[in-house]
């Protein structure tokens, strides 16, 4: 049988993720540095690297956010990606095969962060709740000669 307890009376609860919006700014605004400094140190000939950079950016960002706010950073990363790191920079392509691939792996690595984080926190708020788990009380009356 089930017994449904309250965790908000003893346990701590688990830290909420940061709101989407917040989220999304960052995944623009960081996705723009490292497309920014890829195509500074390596060239816009080499997109394989930007696309690992940003998957990574993106996984990152997962540990703190919502499941809902990965698809919008997966999209927002591949606009910077697709605009930026490939030739013609500043213009928006799609290439069947290789766009739907950038997609699913920011996508992927997105969720993939959020996953991690929630199996995390909940390992953790496990073991917050069993160290409080309360000790059985000893028999209060020993009988007149403690037995």
């Amino acid at each position: 049988m089930i017994e449904w307890v309250s965790l908000r009376t003893g346990a701590r609860p688990v830290p909420q993720p940061v709101s989407t919006p917040v989220v999304w700014a960052t995944a623009f605004g960081g996705a723009l540095v490292l497309v920014a400094l890829h195509n500074t140190l390596v060239g816009s000939d080499r997109p394989g690297f930007a696309l690992a950079a940003l998957s990574l950016r993106a996984a990152l960002l997962g540990l703190c956010a919502r499941f809902t706010a990965a698809p919008g950073t997966a999209v927002l990363c591949w606009l910077i990606l697709n605009g930026f790191a490939i030739p013609p920079a500043g213009t928006l392509t799609w290439a069947g095969h290789r766009d739907t691939f950038w997609l699913t792996c920011l996508c992927a690595a997105a969720l993939v962060g959020t996953v991690l984080a929630r199996i995390g926190q909940a390992r953790a708020a496990y073991r917050r709740i069993a160290a409080e788990a309360p000790i059985p009380p000893t028999d209060p009356d020993p009988g007149p000669f403690g037995l």
